[in-house]
């Protein structure tokens, strides 16, 4: 029997603080409290590593009870179903969240259980080698849809403008006006020549044009005519 909660129950009867005689009893099963979570064990479990539980129920250490007999612990017990696995085990399949990896890491520094420490830690450091920052940025058509992502979100909110989505736009007279100095850089352009239609001739016989691109194709280069 265990829960994940982390507060004492109520007790009318204070508790008794004694020596736990361990020696001779490997296979029994003694009932813990730890901070409101029950759970039931054999002593052999608790003693197996060097570890304060070994002290605890090897007689080396006081322990208390309540009037039920059961064996306080005043330490969330959120964990320890975890900490028993190893200490039955040797091993343990470690959470993939880092924030429970660093609870069950305290609680295993608590206990004094150094192979669970180290599991931690090296599994915190390879999550922390394949960390990958990501940043995701919507795109909203709407301004019910920039509303309803401002309210909903926890953390500040940067608003990029972003108005060149649409190719149909980008090469207008006037689509500098959302643009900022000097944007977009100033197309290719060259002064083409080609046979002329008839009646409508240049020098040589030939029509010319200005074959420039962007805003600013308006005008061909000095010393030159259309």
């Amino acid at each position: 029997m265990s829960g994940d909660t982390c507060l004492c129950p109520a007790s009318g009867a204070k508790p008794k603080l004694s020596g736990f005689k361990g020696g001779g009893l490997g296979n029994k099963y003694v009932q813990l409290n730890v901070g409101g979570s029950l759970y039931y064990t054999t002593v052999r479990a608790l003693t197996r590593h060097d570890t304060m539980l070994k002290a605890m129920f090897s007689g080396r250490m006081e322990v208390l009870t309540d009037k039920e007999g059961w064996i306080l612990i005043d330490r969330c017990g959120k964990h320890f179903g975890t900490i028993l696995n190893y200490l039955r085990d040797d091993t343990i399949t470690l959470p993939q969240n880092r924030q429970e990896i660093k609870e069950l890491m305290a609680e295993a520094k608590y206990y004094l259980i150094q192979g669970l420490v180290n599991m931690c830690q090296a599994a915190l450091q390879d999550k922390k080698d394949s960390y990958q920052p990501v940043c995701n940025i919507p795109v909203i058509t709407s301004l019910k849809e920039e509303e309803r992502l401002i309210e909903s979100s926890t953390k500040p909110v940067v608003k990029l403008l972003y108005n060149r989505s649409n190719n149909k736009y980008s090469y207008t007279s006037n689509s500098d006006d959302h643009l900022p100095p000097h944007w977009p850089p100033r197309a290719a352009a060259s002064w083409v020549s080609a046979p002329a239609p008839r009646g409508m001739t240049g020098p040589a016989g030939r029509s010319e044009a200005w074959a420039g691109e962007g805003p600013h194709s308006s005008a061909p280069p000095p010393g030159t005519s259309r």
